[in-house]
């Protein structure tokens, strides 16, 4: 019997087995899914076990393969803010005690959020239960009417306390060596009681976070905090009360900077982690307070969240518009920005879409809602974005297996350093008396010079950054998986109708004769294809209703039907041929049109070639200046479109393209992009509907010109905007936000490999260089606030294509 590989399996609740065939089907589904090992679905229970490997394949992921088999999964979400955590250790300790719930399915721990997201099951684990067990690792989770402010001025009170007794120790210490004192008299019991409330009042925090790292054998930064200054301050405290057995160098004043230095940098990297997040705040803060109904012909004042889809409402110059809606009453522009990212305001009227959170700018406007509450764009944007932010970027992964043995490395360097100058350095390079004093100084620098928080905050700072930034310009990044893999994309695969062209598709020249084009039009009435929908727009209102007695669509070919007694075909060349449709007669007609760019339908009735319909459609303006930027950045760029090969050709050239693949049907668009990812890393964009396939299956799928349709579930990267200039800014911006985090991961570990060994007291004997404590402690806090720094500075950033676009 074929042995199954090790790996972690987990029992999904899935509702809609029925019968053995709703097994087979579940089980076919996962097992063609890279990363699953095994599955076993059980119709009579309702549960399917899946033995998959976290690091190729997400529960995720597992329940879409299910969700594709056409079943859901009984699966519960709930995402907290988690207090206390201050590196890479505090995350997996979090993840290591959630995952070994029987029921929970996956955590996801961002320390730059201070999030934590689960999924379970419902049945078996309790909400309470994952709350109680993230408190047992030693942290606390915030109550939902718990403000962030609230955790800032705690850290900031800390603070104050810290450096009310510390500031005053460090001025009696100084003052001491000036006068000459001996600081082991009752000098030392002065600083031994002034320093003891920042030990172990200000410091408690340390030294609780050192008994859950202890407790659930995942050491973190506490523990290096912690031993260090407990080193300093119970060395110094033995010197005072046991003179005769210490007699070295007092270390309260460093025990007090040490904690009160690490405690300033905290305060300070939790001040730029929540400006590294400002574009969520921003959004929330577009929500307007009040909303404008008309209730039985009254104007009446209510909350937005009191609203109601059918709502009519009003919205005055200067206002916030409450919900998303479509205007009934009014003229004017509207300020989209903060939105679409769009800079100029967009005219509306009667029957334009408006989006929630946007400004109006001039005249009274009176709209009728669509969407409300949680349902309305401003909302659904909040909501992805903030899952963005929470999320993992792959590269997080290395990060934090450097973190997990970076703790105990650092305890046995600081340990094997001290060992080294105490037995053998202190008298072959110092000697005299003080040989404890100057290796006990060595160990503590060792051990608070470390920072495992650079190395845990380098990538989610960086995500969250970048994600903010492209909400800003109308660019939705779903993940950190998204994020990274889309700065690492070789080819973009590109549909051409609505994406490289407006989509608004019209006939330009009909050879069919008047008395038939009713059955025409009846029969493309049937399909959504937008060319379809082109021919029905033909019609005007003297255009008779046709009954249509049956309907057939024929993907990638046209439709047939029949209508009102008469055998109608419309479609391309192949549907034709299909039915063995002679189209000779009007094939230079054909050739003629394409020849121009435009797309032909042929029209048959009873069998015979009725004549052609000529449909065209304009290129974006912005699309060659996109199109030609993605090929300075190194990537190539495919147009695959089910449109005839000469209009195609016309298409690609106009806007650039070499690389095309003409008359494609649906199924085609997916084999070229499996044949694409063997050259590298696809990005397929699209519509996010008719594209979905392709979509779905491309490393990266972005869904273009959403509008406030932002939900789609198909596009990792969505797109509020129809622009192509978008998709080019969101490979620049996750390129950008890859680089960063590079940078990042680089200095944090340039930062410990050189900080170590000087604090290890590598330089002292050929220069006389050894760290102070006090040094060490600033210099680790200098280190992760440089990282969060580093990953700011993309506020600042504009894609080179945005910049090149407004230049012009």
């Amino acid at each position: 019997m074929e042995s199954v590989p090790a790996g972690k399996s987990i029992i999904l609740k899935v509702k809609g087995m029925q019968c053995s065939s709703c097994s087979r089907a579940i089980e076919t589904s996962l097992n063609s899914s890279n990363g699953v090992y095994s599955s076993a679905a059980n119709a009579t229970t309702g549960n399917v076990s899946v033995t998959y490997d976290p690091a190729v394949i997400t529960v995720k992921e597992i329940v879409s393969a299910i969700e594709k088999a056409g079943f859901s999964v009984a699966l519960s979400a709930v995402t907290y803010t988690v207090k206390g955590m201050t590196c890479a250790s505090c995350v997996a300790s979090i993840e290591k005690s959630l995952n070994a719930i029987e029921g929970v399915y996956s955590v996801n721990v961002n320390l730059g959020t201070s999030k934590v997201a689960v999924s379970f099951d419902e049945d078996r684990v309790s909400p309470k239960r994952i709350v109680e067990t993230i408190e047992n690792a030693g942290f606390e989770v915030a109550s939902e009417v718990e403000k962030k402010g609230s955790e800032d001025r705690a850290q900031l009170n800390t603070l104050i306390f810290a450096v009310v007794f510390s500031v005053p120790a460090i001025l009696l210490m100084i003052g001491f060596d000036y006068l000459g004192l001996d600081a082991h008299g009752y000098e030392g019991y002065i600083l031994m009681i002034l320093t003891a409330p920042v030990q172990f009042i200000a410091g408690y925090q340390f030294y609780r976070g050192t008994y859950y790292s202890l407790k659930n054998r995942t050491l973190g930064m506490d523990v290096l905090i912690a031993v260090g200054s407990s080193a300093a301050y119970f060395y110094s405290a033995a010197a005072v009360l046991l003179p005769g057995y210490f007699h070295g160098h007092l270390y309260f004043d460093a025990s007090a900077m040490i904690i009160t230095l690490i405690l300033f940098g905290k305060y300070l990297e939790h001040i730029a982690k929540g400006r590294a997040s400002d574009a969520v705040k921003k959004l929330i803060e577009l929500r307007p307070d009040t909303a404008t109904v008309i209730r039985d012909g009254r104007e009446v004042t209510i909350s937005p969240s009191e609203m109601v889809i059918g709502d009519l409402f009003v919205v005055k110059p200067g206002e916030r518009i409450a919900a998303d809606g479509i205007i009934e009453e009014g003229v004017s522009a509207v300020d989209e920005s903060m939105i679409t990212g769009e800079s100029v305001p967009i005219d509306k009227k009667k029957g334009s879409e408006v989006i929630g959170g946007t400004i109006n700018q001039n005249g009274r406007l009176v709209v009728k809602a669509e969407k409300v509450g949680n349902e309305t764009t401003l909302a659904q944007i909040i909501r992805l974005v903030e899952d963005a932010q929470s999320s993992k970027a792959p590269i997080q992964r290395y990060a934090d297996k450097v973190a997990s043995y970076f703790v105990p490395a650092v305890i046995s360097i600081a340990v094997i350093s001290f060992l080294i100058w105490y037995l053998w350095g202190y008298g072959h390079y110092v000697g005299g008396d003080g040989t404890f004093s100057f290796s006990l100084s060595i160990l503590i620098a060792v051990l608070v010079i470390s920072c495992p928080c650079a190395l845990g905050l380098a990538t989610p700072t960086a995500v969250i950054v970048g994600s903010g930034k492209g909400a800003e310009n109308g660019i939705l990044i779903k993940s950190g998986a998204a994020l990274e893999t889309a700065g690492k994309i070789k080819t973009v695969v590109l549909d051409k109708t609505g994406t490289i062209t407006e989509g608004k598709l019209s006939v330009t020249e009909s050879t069919v004769p008047s008395e038939l084009i009713p059955y025409i039009i009846a029969a493309e009435r049937g399909s959504e294809h937008p060319l379809s929908r082109a021919v029905t727009a033909y019609a005007d209102e003297n255009t008779p209703i046709m009954p249509v007695e049956s309907f057939e669509a024929v993907p990638g070919k046209g439709v047939k039907a029949q209508v009102g007694g008469k055998n109608v075909i419309v479609g391309n060349r192949s549907l034709m041929d299909d039915y063995n449709l002679s189209y000779s007669s009007v094939e230079d007609d054909v050739i003629k049109l394409e020849e121009q760019g435009q797309t032909v339908v042929i029209a048959a009735v009873d069998d015979q070639i009725a004549g052609i319909i000529g449909i065209a459609d304009t290129i974006k303006e912005t699309s060659k200046m996109a199109v030609s930027e993605m090929k300075n950045i190194g990537i190539d760029v495919v147009m695959i479109t089910g449109d005839n090969k000469r209009a195609a050709a016309v298409t690609a050239e106009k806007v650039g393209i070499e690389r095309f693949v003409a008359e494609a049907l649906p199924s085609t668009k997916s084999e070229q992009i499996s044949l694409l990812k063997k050259e590298g890393p696809v990005a397929m964009i699209g519509d996010g509907i008719n594209d979905a396939p392709a979509l779905a299956l491309a490393d990266v799928g972005i869904a273009i010109g959403s509008g406030t349709d932002v939900a789609l579930e198909t596009g990792d990267i969505v797109l509020i905007k129809n622009d192509l200039i978008d998709a080019v800014a969101s490979i620049q911006l996750s390129r950008k936000t890859v680089s960063k985090i590079r940078q990042n991961l680089f200095w944090a570990l340039c930062y410990n490999t050189a900080a170590i060994p000087i604090a290890a007291g590598i330089l002292f004997p050929a220069f006389g260089i050894l760290l102070n404590p006090i040094v060490a402690a600033a210099a680790m806090s200098v280190s992760s606030i440089t990282v969060v720094a580093n990953a700011a500075l993309l506020k600042r950033y504009t894609p080179e294509i945005k910049r090149k676009k407004n230049s012009l």
